[in-house]
């Protein structure tokens, strides 16, 4: 009985109905409830920071909009890697193989202004070096993050290049130049030579991109789709890419790929590739448009680089040979601190 009377008091003590029980019994019931319920709380609340988002997506503002980013493995320990995407106005739509690495750390994928997701203002004056620069620059603030890693593909690796070059941020641990952009005339004299490896018609045909006649402009296009099958991807038709950004890629780049009328087409860094003293790794496919050749003479110039050639890829390496690229970006970063 003097059990089931202690029970009792318990209960009573706990629903708080009685005021009448020994005032000890009453001090002891009161802080273990308290303790209990402090217990619970911080139960509940170690579950939801454990069960926080592993995405997240949303817009930043910078100059001239908005810029649409998303976060995959968002709660992973990791350093997280920012990536870059090329064009200029390609999209970060082809880099969702890349949550392949959000396994281990946080990979943050946005759309440049002008294209993708993203604001697509009708100003050719916004598509500049130094606004893109700008922008990334208020991405990584926006992010929030002290520490990240870059990885830049083709004019992404151009705007990565640019950004450490020109800003200097003590967070950025890395940078993976993968295809890089980093010297246009380079560029393009390694386009003349694989131009060259034509067939006689569609190297006369690549030269049309300002015809104006239906005959020459399908030349022009199947040319171009040749050219773009054997240093771009190798794999088949290129993906469509209905959020092209056409506008930025014209006013920076040019009508294609070989060739560079934009803004672009006197860019070079190759000489200052030596003031990059943070870990560098080159990436590039044995047949890219960003000959192998040159990224190796860029490898050369920067101090603490590393170089790697895929074998049976071009310039979408990422795609061609996902499972040997992402082995070695995923090794590459598990060695930086």
């Amino acid at each position: 009985m003097a059990g089931l009377t202690h029970l009792l008091n318990f209960v009573q003590v706990w629903r708080g109905t009685t005021s009448d029980l020994n005032p000890d019994c009453m001090k002891r019931f009161l802080l273990f409830r308290r303790t209990l319920l402090l217990a619970v709380g911080l139960w509940v609340l170690g579950f939801a920071v454990q069960a926080q988002p592993s995405m997240k997506e949303g817009y930043i503002n910078v100059p001239g909009g908005k810029v649409w980013y998303k976060v995959l493995g968002a709660d992973k320990p990791g350093i997280p890697l920012l990536l870059l995407h090329g064009g200029p106005g390609s999209g970060s739509g082809s880099f969702e193989g890349f949550a392949a690495l959000a396994d281990e750390r946080p990979v943050i994928l946005y759309d440049q202004l002008g294209c993708g997701k993203s604001d697509r203002p009708d100003n050719p004056r916004l598509w500049t070096m130094e606004r893109f620069v700008t922008e990334l620059e208020q991405v990584v603030a926006a992010l929030g993050y002290p520490k990240l890693h870059l990885l830049g593909h083709s004019w992404g690796a151009t705007l990565a290049t640019e950004y450490l070059l020109t800003q200097k941020p003590p967070g950025v641990v890395s940078v993976i130049l993968s295809s890089p952009l980093l010297d246009t005339k380079l560029w393009v004299q390694d386009a003349e030579r694989y131009i060259g490896q034509l067939p006689p018609t569609q190297q006369r045909a690549m030269r049309l991109y300002a015809a104006t006649d239906e005959p020459s402009k399908q030349a022009y296009k199947e040319a171009v789709t040749l050219y773009n099958r054997q240093h771009l991807y190798r794999n088949g038709p290129m993906p469509p890419n209905p959020t092209f950004g056409t506008q930025v890629y014209e006013t920076m780049w040019g009508p294609d790929e070989a060739q560079a009328t934009g803004s672009l087409k006197s860019y070079s860094r190759a000489a200052d590739l030596k003031k990059l003293t943070l870990p560098v790794l080159y990436l590039c496919g044995r047949y890219d448009e960003a000959a192998p050749a040159t990224v190796a003479y860029f490898q050369k110039q920067t101090p603490n680089s590393q170089l790697v050639i895929f074998e049976n890829a071009s310039h979408k390496a990422y795609w061609e040979v996902p499972e040997e690229y992402f082995k070695t970006v995923r090794g590459f970063l598990r060695k930086q601190k």
